[in-house]
């Protein structure tokens, strides 16, 4: 986003209509103005109850409940007590791996910003977003080892366990990223052109990808949108700010307004939530219908997120300034290694068999 004193557009747009802009909005470009509120109750402007958070709450309770099923129900090696003390360790290992994760992979100058406001430091900002899911993935993988040494169970059945539910919170998750309208899609149509009807225009890239898929001429239009809603002494973020608000209220002038200065884009979070979300929790639910050796599902767990992270990055824009390696994203490539450690681990398996344990669809005896 350019600086507030960088472009002083004349006149402002809003909220008169622009009138070259009238005959594109008229036939109804076919992409789906973004317009969801992140928040499900607001007690302030900037503070309430996020469906991002509530997509974290919802998944340990789901988690929680199925866990406890298949304990009760002697599926798995640990009683519904147990259950109860690991659920408290997953939620600290997803917390803590995927906050340190983000920080570690996506934005390191965390560690070294403070405010005058709570939570002052910027590693604990976790309001505003920054969880990666590698970094949960690794945070689960040590609450596990946790949980097998303190409950005397095999450490590869705790993993199995908790690949089994993670697909659940990964989905809400992705749901939730497209809630807040975060983590876009490559563009598939310009400003003002007919896009195909599963695509989405996003409002939100009028913030950090301002200048991205737009001509000069559109630049300014967006700059002077901006202005519009900005006053004197306030930023252009407060100005985008206000946008979303008026267009989450369902302000008709605003949406005709930004509508046609919107690129149309991949729903790229409905992509991942379907890839890491039902597509792995159907496989690893066919594969555990009958008992497994320790370590298979949680194999074929870490190979089905790699290969569906690879394809579906491909149509998600990488986190801005993030460098990937050659031609693959910083998170394909942490998906190549995920699916080859995945293999090798079913390689052992295969070599080292053991004693098969659960099966959704037969208790232990």
């Amino acid at each position: 986003m350019p600086s507030r004193s960088s472009v002083k557009p004349n006149p402002p747009v809003w909220p008169v209509a622009r009138s070259r802009y009238d005959a594109l909005v008229t036939f109804t470009l076919a992409a789906w103005l973004h317009d969801l509120d992140p928040f499900l109750w607001r007690f302030t402007p900037t503070f309430g109850l996020r469906w991002y958070g509530l997509s974290y709450v919802a998944s340990f309770v789901i988690a929680w409940l199925f866990l406890t099923w298949l304990a009760r129900t002697k599926r798995i090696l640990l009683t519904p007590d147990q259950v109860a003390d690991a659920m408290l360790v997953l939620i600290l290992g997803v917390a803590v791996g995927g906050r340190l994760g983000y920080i570690l992979l996506y934005q390191p100058s965390l560690f070294i910003e403070f405010t005058s406001a709570a939570p002052w430091w910027g590693a604990l900002a976790i309001h505003q977003g920054g969880m990666a899911s590698h970094g949960g993935i690794v945070g689960v993988m040590i609450a596990c080892w946790w949980i097998a040494r303190h409950t005397k169970t095999p450490t590869l059945h705790i993993f199995d366990c908790a690949a089994l539910v993670a697909p659940i919170g990964l989905m809400l998750g992705r749901f939730a990223n497209f809630i807040n309208g975060e983590l876009l899609g490559r563009i598939v149509a310009g400003p003002g052109e007919h896009a195909p009807w599963w695509s989405v225009r996003y409002p939100q890239e009028l913030g950090e990808r301002f200048d991205e898929g737009v001509s000069p001429r559109q630049m300014h239009d967006r700059t002077a949108l901006l202005e519009s809603f900005t006053l004197p002494q306030e930023t252009y973020d407060t100005g985008l700010n206000r946008l979303m608000d008026a267009l989450q209220k369902g302000e008709p002038a605003a949406r005709t307004a930004v509508e046609p200065l919107l690129n149309a884009r991949h729903p790229s979070q409905l992509y991942q939530a379907f890839a890491e979300g039902i597509l792995i929790l159907t496989v690893l639910v066919i594969l555990w219908r009958t008992p497994r050796s320790p370590g298979v599902i949680t194999a074929w767990f870490v190979i089905v997120y790699g290969v569906g992270r690879i394809a579906t990055e491909f149509y998600r824009l990488p986190d801005v300034g993030v460098q990937g390696i050659g031609p693959l994203s910083r998170g394909q490539s942490l998906s190549v290694l995920m699916v080859l450690c995945g293999i090798a681990l079913l390689i052992w398996r295969k070599k080292k068999p053991t004693e098969r344990i659960g099966g959704l669809s037969t208790s232990l005896k």
